[in-house]
Parts: C-alpha cells; structure tokens; sequence
C-alpha cells in the first residue's frame, strides 16, 4: 500500500453532515438568523467542509486573523497565508449575537450550511488589503471585493448541509478524501499538482509534462470559483481542458478534478494556499510557475516562488517544483525556457493575456505554437458565444 503525504496539519477535517444528524441540523437551521451566500462564501464554505483548506474547521476568529495578516500563520505557528473570514452586517449584528448558530443559504434558499456564532470582531479592510495583497489600490480585483465586504467578521465551526452548487460542473469536483482513495488505489508514489484559471497553453503543457517525467502522475486542478469578469467564462475552460487530455496527455497518469476555490489574486500568498489545498488532496509536489495567482503588474515575476524559502520541509511537507517563463522558440524549433534556450528573444513566440484575448474577440487565432489549434478554436467559440 502507498503511504500518501499527510494533509496539512496531520488530519483531514470532514466537517460534511449526513444521514440523522444532517436531518436534525436541517431542521434547527430553520430557527437560526440566515445570510445568503454569494459565490466566494459558498466556495469557501466548500473547501473548509471537505477539507480542502485543513487545518481549518471553520472561519477563523480575531487572533487567527491578525497572525495570518501579519505573519502568515495561524496563532498555533502553523503556516497559513490569507485570512478565511466570514463577514456579516452591521445590521445583522445584535441578532445574530443572540443565537449559538447561523444559517447560511444560497441564492435558492437552499440551505448550505450552519456555523457556529464563536466571536464576532471588527477588522480593518485597508490594513488587511495592504498585508495581503500588497497594495490598498482598488483597481486591484482581489482588494476592490475586500472593500465590498462588511469589515464584521464571525468566527466558528462550519457544518455542511448541502453543497454549493457549481453548474454543470459539480460533478467534476472531487473531495480530497475521493482524490487520495484514487492516488492510493493506483499505486501512485509521487503527484504533481498544478493550478489554473487560464485555458491551458503550450507553456503549460510543457512545464506539466517536463514535471510528469519524474512523478507518477499529475493532478490538473483548474479552479471553477468565481474570477474576475475579463478571464475566460468557466464552461468554456472546462471545454478545453477535457479536449487537451483527451487528445495529447496519458490518460492512465492524469487526474482531473475541479478546484471550487474563487481567486483571490493574492500573488505569493495564494501561491501559498494553492500548494496546502493539492497537500490536502495528497499530491506530493506542486508546480508553480511565473506570476503565480497574480495580476496586472502588482507582483514580481517569481515572487510566487521566492515566498516559500521562508518555510521549512518540516512545515510544509509538499515539494515545490519552480519553472521559469517557457515559450517556443523558433531556432530551437520547440518549447523551451531561459534555463535551456540560448537564443534572442526575437526568436520566441510569446503573446501577453490581453493579447491572446484581443486576437480571440477578433477571431484571429493564435499561432499553433503558442496553443494547441482545438483549444484555440475552442477559445474563439466561446468567445463569439459571448
């Protein structure tokens, strides 16, 4: 039997209700203050549920949130990068404080999940935007949502109900306890994951395969959260990460599953977070590449690599695969980076995102050296679509 990598924290938190005890919590939930959650609370209530953002059993309370801000670590020490807090209004506020729980809903009323009323505390949303992501500018995606956000935090346990729900492709989204089953029942030894918000290009497929020729296997695990409105709709990217598999992977060392998680756009500290939920999903190694979780200009190139040399193997266990910014180059006559190419770099086929997309609403069609010539055609589909 394979001995898989040990989540973070040493125990997989379950915090998914079933059978009689689901049913005796449904019908308390009815007499608890409600909120509806929007598309962030609903994935994070997901990944803290099913363990993908362990240690975590709920949403952390003041001290948590002021070590993670200032330190990047839980109060107990233990690494952790972006606070997961819950916010509730002001005017919810005295009635809530009367009741031990809440119940959370989705935009149906369905009922999603309660959460234990722990604490509630008040926070500085320009403070955290600046410790967090790195700026206070509200052009940046990630701090223009924080500064929407009510700055009343409630803190406590989770219990999960019933699962957001994420489309059509809620069936492609796997617990951590399923994905580990499989990596342990196939005998695989070593798992690289990777992340994306992004269709997948021929830069990706080259670092995903250069990290395939020494794991057993990888783990594509696009994250179906909520972006922002100018990234490729989510059904779209879903389209052509099915067809590239198909179509030019192994399919007996490939796992796909869906990544419920909404961006952040923190850069480095989502990098962070990024590599604890494939840890939590029993991959052993994880590939971060350039501007990791970042936008715009906010970020340097490699800063979503640099962060981890402050953390030691015995505090994050998952190993780090670090690749630099690949391309294809013409002399070469193949893919290649700045590690293994020697020439200029009038020589490379490299196109920016804005780019890439101006071409698609046009329906031209990026070089087949940049992407494979099904996405592409997969690309501009959607993009007439919408």
């Amino acid at each position: 039997m394979t001995t898989l990598i040990q989540p973070h924290g040493g125990q997989l938190v379950n915090r998914v209700l079933e059978g009689e005890e689901r049913l005796n919590w449904l019908e308390r939930a009815k007499h608890y203050p409600t909120i509806t959650a929007n598309a962030v609370l609903q994935s994070d209530l997901l990944c803290i549920a099913t363990g993908v953002y362990s240690p975590l059993k709920g949403f952390i309370n003041q001290q948590d949130y002021a070590s993670v801000c200032q330190h990047m670590r839980l109060q107990n020490g233990m690494i952790w990068s972006i606070p997961i807090t819950m916010a509730v209004s002001e005017a919810q506020l005295e009635t809530i404080k009367r009741h031990d729980y809440m119940t959370i809903k989705d935009q149906g009323s369905t009922i999603l999940a309660v959460v234990q009323v722990e604490h509630i505390y008040r926070v500085d949303r320009l403070k955290e935007a600046e410790m967090v992501y790195g700026t206070t500018e509200e052009r940046h995606p990630g701090v223009k949502r924080l500064y929407q956000t009510s700055p009343w935090c409630l803190s406590g346990d989770v219990r999960l109900l019933n699962r957001p729900q994420f489309g059509d492709f809620s069936e492609c989204y796997h617990d951590p306890i399923m994905t580990r089953a499989h990596f342990q029942e196939r005998g695989w030894k070593k798992v690289v994951g990777f992340q994306t918000r992004n269709p997948i290009h021929r830069a990706h497929e080259y670092i995903q395969k250069a990290a395939l020729e020494t794991v057993d296997a990888l783990f594509l695990n696009p994250l179906i959260g909520e972006t922002k409105t100018d990234d490729i709709p989510v059904e779209v990217r879903m389209k052509s990460y099915q067809t590239i598999l198909e179509r030019y992977y192994p399919q007996e060392r490939v796992y796909f599953s869906a990544f419920p998680a909404a961006m952040r756009y923190a850069g480095p500290r989502e990098a962070v977070i990024h590599a604890i939920s494939r840890q939590n999903y029993g991959c052993t190694h994880f590939i971060v590449g350039r501007d990791h979780a970042g936008v715009g200009d906010y970020y340097g190139t490699y800063e979503g690599q640099h962060i981890f040399d402050q953390f030691s193997s015995q505090e994050l266990e998952i190993t780090l695969m670090f690749f630099e910014h690949s391309f294809y180059c013409k002399r070469c006559e193949g893919m290649a980076s700045f590690k293994t190419c020697p020439h200029d770099t009038d020589a490379h086929v490299v196109l920016s995102g804005t780019k890439v997309r101006e071409m698609l609403r046009a329906g031209k069609k990026p070089p087949s050296t940049f992407s494979r010539p099904e996405v592409v055609d997969i690309l501009i589909e959607g993009m007439k679509s919408r």
